[in-house]
């Protein structure tokens, strides 16, 4: 930024500058060519050179408007101004001011390496200008002209370097912002192709899920309700070749009761395909009614709450996070023996935590195993849920201690 402002402030006046120096020049001439003690023929050779320098100025633009920077085209336009600047202050020092435009224009239209010629060229102007003009007379003339113009040519020389320097400064400091521009660039489209593997793995780990949850519903049948059917159809089959009523009653009760518990599992199982408690709310608002609930069952004290800005998940997202809260609570009332739970839903960046903590008995959480219940998945089924979702879920107990659940997954929103 710093770079292209002082690039375009220098051509600005590179644009303007000359024409207002050779105006001043001429002014400052004209007011005193009678005390200099120009002739009339000095004086049409100055306003025929001052015309000159005009044209110059005026073709100048039209022929390095497509030139990006200095070249040849540019350098001999330089010299060709300096040409006429140093002839019109031989004629009238004045005209020196006009002349002092080489020194800001040098970066502008000379190649680097012909940079320090051009500003040598226009200090041995502006010395003739500032000792009185073009040839000094006598010794002593020339002696001050000498002065003068190494005086200028060190300036000029500690100028030129700390120009240099600068411009250095300004070129490197516009390189590292381009490479930060493309580190930036390129971590933009890392980030993207993060976004969209993200994505991919849901999807992923939804079908998965899917999958996963059939081969559960396919066993849960096949352990509850098509057992339970086996044993109505064998109970039917003794009523129907029983001989006393008394057998066949019992029988029937007995084909009756497992009727009921399959019917039972059967409700359950579809209960646990999709959360109705979701259908009509959020998840801030279906746990805050599972632990309203779980705690009015129960009797413990249990609170609920929710921290960051609450947004609408995927229902993947908040039907796996119901779930392991359920799950959760399901435990620490059959074995916590706790007298407060908590349960906070925390929103932060791009992931929601589910935190669940009791100060019940606690227990060991590596003497746990990795076994299936009826009723649930106990902790390996929850760090399951979560690792569908490209979440995990982290156990923190003692026995005594009570426990606490983390389950953190990443923040999908709902996009209908």
């Amino acid at each position: 930024m710093t770079y292209a402002t002082g690039w375009q402030r220098r051509a600005s006046f590179d644009r303007w500058g000359p024409y207002v120096m050779l105006a001043v020049g001429l002014v400052t001439s004209a007011a005193s060519a009678r005390v200099i003690g120009m002739s009339g023929g000095e004086v049409t050779a100055a306003g025929a050179l001052a015309s000159a320098a005009v044209l110059l100025q005026l073709a100048w633009r039209r022929v390095t408007s497509d030139i990006p920077g200095p070249d040849r085209v540019t350098a001999c336009l330089y010299f060709v101004r300096w040409g006429l600047a140093f002839a019109l202050t031989w004629l009238n020092p004045f005209f020196g001011i006009y002349a002092a435009v080489g020194y800001y224009s040098s970066g502008l239209h000379l190649p680097r390496r012909l940079a320090p010629l051009g500003l040598f060229l226009t200090a041995v102007t502006m010395a003739g200008s500032e000792v009185g003009g073009m040839p000094p007379h006598g010794p002593m003339m020339w002696l001050i002209f000498a002065a003068v113009f190494c005086t200028n040519l060190g300036l000029v020389g500690l100028l030129f370097r700390f120009a240099d320097q600068e411009q250095r400064r300004i070129e490197t400091q516009a390189d590292t912002i381009d490479e930060l521009e493309r580190t930036n660039a390129a971590l933009q489209q890392a980030l993207d192709e993060n976004a969209a593997l993200h994505a991919q793995l849901l999807v992923q780990a939804r079908e998965a899920g899917v999958a996963d949850e059939r081969r559960r519903l396919a066993a849960e049948i096949h352990d509850t309700i098509a057992q339970g059917l086996t044993g109505i159809i064998a109970q039917l089959q003794v009523v129907a070749g029983a001989r006393d009523l008394a057998t066949a009653r019992t029988h029937l009760e007995r084909a009756s009761s497992l009727a009921r518990h399959s019917l039972g599992e059967a409700r359950r199982s579809v209960h646990n395909l999709a959360p109705v408690e979701l259908a009509a709310a959020g998840l801030p608002e279906a746990l805050k009614k599972t632990v309203a609930d779980w705690g009015e069952r129960t009797g413990m004290r249990a609170e609920f709450a929710v921290t960051g800005t609450a947004e609408m998940l995927h229902e993947e997202v908040s039907a796996t996070l119901l779930r392991i809260a359920q799950e959760a609570l399901s435990n620490a009332a059959r074995h916590a023996r706790a007298g407060r739970l908590g349960v906070t839903l925390t929103f932060l960046g791009d992931e929601v935590i589910l935190d669940i903590r009791d100060d019940g008995t606690g227990f060991d959480p590596a003497a746990v195993p990795a076994r299936t219940r009826a009723g649930g998945f106990g902790l390996a089924g929850m760090r399951a849920r979560a690792e569908r979702i490209a979440g995990s879920l982290a156990v923190e107990s003692e026995p005594g201690q009570g426990t606490a659940v983390s389950a953190r997954v990443p923040l999908v929103r709902d996009d209908h």
